[in-house]
């Protein structure tokens, strides 16, 4: 399967604090990944550095095989690659349907129709203002405003944390509705049983370097070693 996305030894800093160690991953295409860890371990800062909100001091990034290491955020986003942030960063004084419409972009594969099929709460709650939503209807609007962008590679960091089960039972379904119609997606994910349920390959990180790779079905069937890394009994 070739690599929607490919991260090669990307060494990232904060000031001096050298927080990415080496991490090398991959998303195939029609692929979902998860990247695991522990609190600090820099999940985040891996996904922030694939999309150039920190420029990795070594390493490299490619997107559809095409090398986009160092190249400014915009560009970044430009050449397809989203990233959904924990923060949602909706425009709380719009309308939910103008969040959407600030968001399309000439030429994507996904136009409101499409978002609306996939989120019927937005389409019920579309004339609401986004400071109105619930937080997993901002989570919900956060995600369709990047899939307007039509990503070739989606990243989303920590998108069901602390949303009921109702809602985040909402979130994996359209999640993997995503999936089916085509888009690679990195996700970022402390709840494991939505991990498990969604993907197809998952990397654990910690202090900064990948220490496990596994499939579904051997990550499934080895809790010693999520226990190890991750501090939970799967």
């Amino acid at each position: 399967m070739s690599a929607a996305l490919r991260l090669t030894d990307l060494h990232s800093y904060y000031g001096k604090s050298h927080i990415l160690q080496g991490v090398s991953l991959e998303v195939g295409q029609g692929e979902i990944a998860t990247l695991l860890g522990r609190n600090g371990a820099g999940k985040s800062t891996t996904l922030k550095s694939a999309v150039g909100l920190i420029t990795p001091r070594q390493g490299r990034i490619e997107l559809d095989g095409r090398d986009i290491t160092g190249q400014p955020a915009h560009r970044i986003a430009a050449a397809g690659l989203s990233l959904v942030p924990e923060d949602r960063g909706i425009f709380q004084l719009l309308t939910v349907e103008e969040n959407l419409r600030i968001a399309e972009r000439r030429g994507s594969p996904w136009s409101l129709a499409d978002i609306y099929r996939i989120f019927p709460r937005l389409h019920e709650r579309r004339r609401n203002g986004g400071g109105q939503l619930s937080g997993g209807e901002q989570q919900m609007l956060s995600i369709a405003r990047a899939l307007l962008n039509g990503p070739k590679v989606l990243m989303l960091d920590e998108p069901v944390e602390g949303l009921a089960p109702i809602i985040v039972e909402e979130i994996v379904a359209q999640i993997r509705l995503i999936r089916e119609a085509g888009v690679p997606i990195l996700l970022v994910e402390q709840n494991l049983a939505v991990c498990s349920q969604l993907a197809d390959r998952h990397y654990i990180l910690e202090l900064g370097r990948i220490v496990h790779c596994a499939n579904a079905n051997e990550f499934r069937n080895d809790p010693d070693t999520i226990d190890r890394y991750l501090g939970v009994k799967a």
